[in-house]
């Protein structure tokens, strides 16, 4: 038998004592268990295994002091299973802080309990680097490296805002974005962001999931001259006031195409923005055909761009658009057309109203 069992103290008095209902005995239990654990001198994988199965179904049990008390002393010690860190890092607060400031070391699991509250550990990783002397864009590197790990481990399962994390950062990561969309369990509509990176199977399930949705949303016209100075300047072969006109129409920031992770898929994310302008079908086509010679000249992208503007409305457009860059469009864009009919219509002046019609004249009974 393992010195470590041999040598184990006679717990019986408080497994007694835990019996009794009136008592809650779990915090000490813990704080006794982790007191014994960092003095053993020998750590078998049997004690290493029992102490990980009690310890990790104490911790979530037990108060907000206890659980930082056994954070202080576990984060620093180097034989803490990875496990125990990570259930003491999702209780969140101090005892949060104190895995991710203190721990030697953090493996995916911890990292991904540490952000399942939602909390950003990246200035906590920065600092851990400043004190070892490391480069903060070095941190940053392996907390991405430590995503990716998580984004690949079919074992965890992704949800919530650590999902939400992971595809925010694959909107500039291409391998982690391929990644994520090669995990089958993933809902199509929490991968909506990574529609640019997706292909074509993929791109037509997280567009049906945008278009489940998007007619609840309002979808406010684009400026009425807006179409036809793009086909003017389309005409003209001048790219760069296109793009300029096009972002300032829809009212997003400059430069909103390097969204796109290659050259080819800017015309994808362009064409979903004409799509949002809700340009004719011809006067689209007629964009594919004359702005860029280089698409022009290839009859299957033409059709693709085609099918593509087609066979999405303009709301599912609009919201895709905004995923995928991470913005917010206007809800409501100067220079639109505002009409007078519907629920939003304003009321015409008092003057502005038809007059009425006047009366006919009334006949005359002749009297005898």
């Amino acid at each position: 038998m393992p010195s470590s069992v041999v040598d184990a103290p006679d717990l019986s008095g408080l497994i007694e004592l835990s019996r009794d209902p009136a008592l809650d005995l779990k915090p000490i239990i813990l704080r006794v268990q982790t007191d014994l654990f960092l003095v053993t001198p020998t750590r078998d994988r049997a004690a290493l295994q029992a102490f990980e199965s009690l310890v990790t179904g104490l911790i979530p049990t037990v108060d907000d002091e206890t659980a930082v008390i056994v954070a202080r002393k576990l984060a620093p010690f180097v034989h803490t299973p990875q496990s125990v860190l990570a259930r003491l890092a999702a209780r969140g607060g101090e005892a949060r802080a104190t895995v991710v400031a203190a721990a030697p070391e953090i493996g995916p699991q911890v990292i991904e309990a540490a952000m399942s509250a939602g909390a950003d550990i990246a200035p906590a990783l920065a600092a851990r680097a400043a004190q070892a002397g490391t480069r903060p864009d070095a941190v940053a590197e392996d907390l991405t490296e430590a995503e990716r790990e998580l984004a690949a481990n079919p074992g965890v399962m992704l949800r919530g805002r650590t999902l939400a994390r992971l595809v925010a950062r694959g909107r500039r990561e291409p391998a982690l974005a391929a990644t994520l969309l090669a995990r089958a369990e993933l809902p199509p509509g929490d991968l909506v962001p990574l529609w640019l990176h997706a292909d074509k199977a993929q791109r037509h399930a997280i567009l049906a999931a945008v278009e489940a949705t998007a007619a609840l949303r309002p979808c406010p016209p684009a400026p009425r001259e807006l179409a036809a100075r793009l086909v003017a300047l389309s005409a003209d072969g001048d790219i760069a006031g296109f793009v300029r006109a096009l972002g300032e129409g829809l009212g997003l920031e400059k430069g909103f195409l390097g969204a796109a992770p290659e050259p080819s898929s800017r015309y994808d994310l362009l064409t979903l923005a004409l799509r949002v302008v809700d340009l004719r079908d011809a006067d689209a086509i007629y964009v594919f055909l004359t702005l860029n010679e280089t698409v022009a000249r290839s009859v299957e992208r033409v059709f693709g761009l085609t099918e593509l503007y087609r066979g999405t409305s303009r709301p599912a457009a609009r919201d895709l658009l905004c995923a995928i860059l991470d913005t917010a469009l206007p809800e409501r864009i100067a220079g639109t057309h505002e009409a007078y009919h519907g629920p939003e219509a304003r009321i015409r002046p008092a003057l502005e109203r038809a007059a009425p019609r006047p009366a006919l004249p009334g006949r005359v009974h002749r009297t005898g």
